[in-house]
């Protein structure tokens, strides 16, 4: 198997994603620039131009109809996937550090790094409103998040944090459900697993862990 290498970035890979059918691959760095792949043959079909920083975090919706990037810039931009064009964008007062889109594709989640003065904070929005103000807000006490992700349903966000902690956040009230500590440095990724009954963490301690989902379904409106 000859690897394909994909040549577009300037600046070290902050993150990659590929879309729900497999036949694109995402990629954001610190250049500025997110990039969208043929993860078939690697070429390059687009770049989404924009920001004015560094981007951390980026993610796809399950139609591929919707992107979203986090920056350095203390911004989160929301495109269109096809047009690479920027449809609102959302001030923070420090850098983006991880966001997500929701189960459902309606709501979008981000957090923002602890600096300047400014706490981390964790941010929900519903996209459907237009909104520039969001419908939840979790100040996190304590070591800032690093990697974050929806949880099943919607119902919670599981966050990774720079000490090795993983906590989960319950969406309606923003009361923190669980904490355990999986490492001993920084989650620096979250990915869920396809049936979302497990996910695996990746931390600079140099392991990657697989761990069960904990909290019971239940019915949720989105």
């Amino acid at each position: 198997m000859k690897p394909l290498m994909l040549h577009g970035h300037e600046r070290s890979i902050t993150q990659i994603k590929y879309n729900r059918d497999g036949d694109l691959l995402f990629s954001s760095a610190k250049d500025t620039k997110p990039n969208v792949w043929y993860s078939l043959n690697g070429e390059r079909l687009g770049t989404y131009n924009g920001h004015g920083g560094a981007v951390w975090c980026i993610d796809i919706d399950w139609e591929t109809h919707h992107f979203i990037s986090g920056s350095a810039d203390n911004s989160l931009r929301f495109w269109d996937c096809e047009t690479a064009t920027t449809l609102s964008k959302y001030e923070t007062k420090t850098a983006v550090r991880a966001c997500g889109f929701s189960y459902c594709g309606r709501k979008v989640m981000m957090t923002t790094d602890k600096q300047m003065g400014h706490e981390c904070v964790l941010m929900l929005y519903d996209i459907r409103e237009g909104s520039k103000e969001p419908f939840l807000t979790v100040p996190i006490d304590g070591p800032k998040v690093t990697a974050a992700l929806w949880g099943p349903l919607d119902q919670y966000i599981i966050t990774g944090h720079e000490n090795g902690d993983l906590c989960q956040w319950d969406t309606k009230t923003g009361n923190k459900l669980l904490t355990v500590h999986e490492h001993t440095k920084q989650i620096n990724d979250i990915q869920m697993y396809k049936d979302q009954t497990m996910f695996i963490t990746a931390s600079k301690d140099h392991t990657a862990k697989v761990s069960v989902e904990s909290i019971p379904r239940q019915e949720t409106n989105c």
